[in-house]
């Protein structure tokens, strides 16, 4: 009988409800942070969803979110100081995007990273972006169209930006703090700035016209080194980045014709390998890559049922290609020093041990490495039309 008991006993500690429970009326679902740095304190900013907006029965037409905003000596001391102003605990289980306020940025990341990567309710499957010219808090402040939570906009444009256009990178905080941490690779982010009047977007009024006052924009890459931004790519160095790095899913660059006008190939399938060498005790890296497209446009008359046409518009597609990586990589040599592509990984992989000698000098070695850029264009297709309509207008 006592052992009967006792089992009812230990059931009972199963059958319990959770010790760590929380009500969802208890919690302000909050769907992107911001860090600043203000004076000696960091600033964290919080756009929480309004619950009442977000249901279609309840919904008053006002904004979907609220922002709310404290300073402490440290995140997570600005975290919890939220609550003073806040009528609920802020929950950021459910978070889209980070944002990181430029001047936060090139002081360094690294401590102002600790607490979301330390914190169990966080997943780390959120974007990490910068302020570009501007605080992360004014980026949250901006009202957004289509996307009535402008965390699911920001999300969503960077998802969808970085699936068919070259040039911006969906970088999580897993990868962020890998990229931080690792031998032979420094950081890169995407950087989204304010395109308008900031005061206008903050009010519903932005959203209420065809063409709001104020957007939010993706444009170019912050190169870090360490964990301190030191300067910006422009946008074709941003592609040429995605390029190096294997990192195109499908993009469009536009190309001369071989006369005069341009024509714009959709690229289909883009696959860079990057090998590692020593040559004569100096360190080197080759990067082939190959290339399957389509003509998506063409503004020229040109005859695209001719073998020669296509042959020499793959020549000229592999030649811009490789004067924009290899311009690229000499921009970031000679401007940032920061191995932001990962040459040092490849010749650690490929020599472990003239790694180990050379990774302390590794600044000096990568701004004067030699990079071999082979570019093959394996397939160019001529879409649905055989010519263009233009070549038969012009003739």
């Amino acid at each position: 009988m006592k052992k009967y008991i006792l089992v009812l006993l230990v059931l009972t500690l199963f059958l319990s409800g959770c010790w760590d429970r929380r009500e969802l009326n208890e919690l302000g679902i909050t769907m992107a942070l911001g860090i600043d740095k203000v004076k000696n304190e960091y600033q964290v900013s919080a756009q929480v969803i309004v619950p009442s907006e977000v249901s279609l029965n309840a919904s008053l037409g006002r904004s979907a979110v609220t922002l709310y905003q404290a300073s402490g000596e440290t995140v997570y001391e600005a975290f919890r100081k939220m609550t003073k102003n806040s009528p609920r605990k802020i929950y950021a289980g459910h978070l889209r995007i980070l944002v990181i306020g430029e001047e936060l940025a090139k002081e360094g990341i690294s401590e102002s990273l600790d607490l979301l990567a330390r914190d169990w309710e966080l997943r780390s499957d959120f974007y990490v972006v910068v302020a570009e010219d501007l605080a992360a808090s004014e980026v949250l402040n901006v009202t957004t169209a289509i996307e009535s939570i402008p965390a699911n906009k920001m999300f969503n444009a960077l998802k969808t930006s970085e699936r068919n256009w070259a040039g911006t990178e969906g970088i999580i905080l897993d990868d962020l703090l890998t990229n931080l941490t690792s031998d032979g690779k420094e950081a890169i982010l995407t950087g989204i700035k304010v395109i308008g009047d900031k005061e206008i977007g903050s009010s519903k009024q932005n959203v209420e016209s065809i063409t709001p006052s104020t957007r939010l924009q993706y444009d170019g890459l912050a190169v870090f080194k360490e964990d301190q931004l030191v300067g910006w790519l422009t946008e074709e160095e941003s592609r040429g980045y995605s390029d190096i790095t294997n990192n195109v899913h499908k993009t469009v660059t536009a190309i001369p014709c071989p006369k005069e006008g341009q024509i714009a190939i959709e690229v289909l399938d883009f696959n860079t390998s990057m090998k590692g060498s020593i040559n004569k005790g100096e360190p080197e890296v080759d990067l082939h890559i190959q290339v399957k497209g389509n003509v998506g446009e063409v503004q020229c008359s040109i005859d695209l049922t001719k073998p020669e046409t296509m042959n020499e518009l793959q020549r000229i597609y592999e030649k811009e290609v490789k004067e924009l990586i290899e311009q690229t990589i000499h921009s970031v040599q000679n401007q940032y020093q920061s191995d932001i592509f990962g040459f040092g990984e490849a010749i650690r992989r490929s020599n472990p041990k003239e790694w180990k000698k050379m990774k302390k000098h590794w600044d000096e070695k990568f701004t004067n490495l030699t990079v071999h850029v082979q570019v093959e264009m394996k397939d160019l297709r001529i879409g649905t039309l055989n010519n263009s309509f233009l070549r038969k207008v012009k003739d």
